[in-house]
């Protein structure tokens, strides 16, 4: 009877650790996405006052700042990513995830402090750009590290995890719409939106020490690990897996040749790297194409309606980065519904480099100071090139980590999964790098 009560998980308390989870998806990602979303209140600090070092004959300083924000932001998320991978097998979950959440409390508190301190550019864009490598460095571990608890629980436990990760960034854009809108001064609504975070992540963490004494969220987190799901596969995976073929997919759904394949050895990294390069080459350009133009391009196309102040005031926020977010998030949920091209269509691949059109489109958007024309000079342009791009951007990343799990063994998900993720942070990294040639072009 002990056995059974064991196997049997409880009937209530599902409801709270899932909103749990929802909120832990949140907080991985709000460092990146306030960052970011705040790129009119870093560029406006970087701007150097008038008979400083910093002014120059030809005009004011150019920090680069959007590149270099994406940049830093990323290479600690490829560096600790890997580092992860090794840290827990000798740092247990628990430390890893409170430390985490600590440093980056620490870290916003930090940053809406420098709000209230004057401070020349130069020092400002030093302190800011460590602050952003040690807190996506923490994010990096932080992300890795729930990923595997939250793949301890039923699948509908990862989606939801996932969700709340794509909720981040529209979090983030309406803090700053919210702030803008306010009637305070520019430094009171700065304040207020870097407080934002400090109170998200600590709730985050507050959340997280709370779930292990939930009976229901206890059942799953002390189970033998032997019963543990494949974490990366389920939580990469938001789509139904299908059978790759007609035949040794199919016999081993049916349960025909699982004790075979159990038997067997997992195969070399290599070997499954052999089967997936493809899905790997699309995800790294899924994300290199991204972030090659968003945000170091995307936040420097302003509106035709200069004379509309308020209007004016709230463009970027609004047309860049809630229609980004907003389009990105369904483009993630629509592989639920339909799943084209199929994975062994000839039309995937084509699909995702085709998306290298859109940087050309989106620099010839009206970008402020542009040294190329302008063919696409409305606002409705702008909005709808970056409905396209945020929709296809989070639809073929999706579908990339759905097939690749699909093309190895069952015992070989893991190690697809995490070739995946490695391949989709190095995206972001070679996207973050290019972002400073093309910043140059416009």
């Amino acid at each position: 009877m002990s056995v059974e009560k064991r196997q049997s998980p409880p009937t209530e308390g599902g409801h709270a650790v899932g909103l749990i989870i929802f909120i832990l998806g949140v907080g991985t990602l709000l460092p990146w996405n306030f960052f970011m979303t705040a790129t009119q209140y870093f560029n406006g600090r970087l701007q150097a006052p008038n008979g400083t070092s910093n002014a120059t004959s030809e005009g004011t300083k150019d920090y680069n700042y959007d590149s270099w924000m994406a940049l830093l932001s990323q290479l600690p998320l490829l560096l600790f990513t890997l580092l992860n991978s090794f840290l827990y097998q000798r740092v247990k979950e628990h430390f890893r995830v409170a430390f985490s959440l600590v440093v980056i409390f620490l870290l916003f508190s930090f940053t809406a402090a420098l709000v209230q301190i004057p401070m020349e550019p130069d020092a400002f864009f030093s302190v800011t750009m460590a602050t952003i490598w040690f807190i996506n460095m923490c994010s990096a571990v932080l992300q890795g590290s729930l990923f595997g608890v939250v793949g301890l629980f039923p699948p509908r436990y990862s989606t939801l995890f996932m969700s709340g990760q794509g909720l981040a960034g529209i979090f983030a854009a309406i803090a700053m719409l919210l702030s803008i809108l306010s009637n305070a001064d520019k430094n009171s609504a700065a304040l207020g939106y870097f407080i934002t975070p400090c109170v998200a992540t600590l709730i985050t963490l507050l959340c997280y020490l709370l779930m292990p004494h939930l009976e229901f969220a206890r059942f799953y987190l002390n189970r033998n690990q032997s019963d543990k799901p494949e974490t990366t596969q389920k939580l990469l995976n938001s789509t139904e897996k299908k059978p790759l073929n007609d035949n040794a997919k199919d016999l081993e759904a049916n349960g025909k040749i699982v004790e075979a394949e159990e038997s067997q050895e997992r195969s070399s990294v290599f070997a499954v790297f052999k089967k997936i390069w493809l899905m790997a080459l699309c995800v790294t350009c899924v994300f290199a194409v991204t972030l090659s133009v968003f945000p170091v391009i995307t936040v420097r196309v302003q509106t035709v309606y200069t004379d509309n102040q308020a209007w004016k005031k709230i463009f970027t926020c609004v047309c860049c980065f809630i229609v980004f977010n907003a389009m990105d998030l369904l483009g993630r949920s629509a592989p639920s519904l339909a799943q084209w091209p199929s994975r062994d269509s000839s039309l995937f691949p084509v699909a995702v480099f085709s998306r290298v059109i859109f940087i050309p489109l989106l620099m010839l958007c009206n970008v402020h100071d542009s040294k190329l024309p302008i063919f696409f000079r409305h606002d409705l342009a702008f909005v709808i090139i970056m409905a396209l791009f945020s929709f296809s951007n989070g639809y073929l990343a999706s579908l990339c980590m759905a097939y690749a799990p699909q093309l190895v063994r069952s015992k070989d998900c893991e190690t697809a999964g995490s070739l995946m993720t490695f391949f989709l942070v190095l995206g972001l990294a070679v996207g973050a790098s290019f972002s400073f040639l093309l910043g140059t072009l416009v």
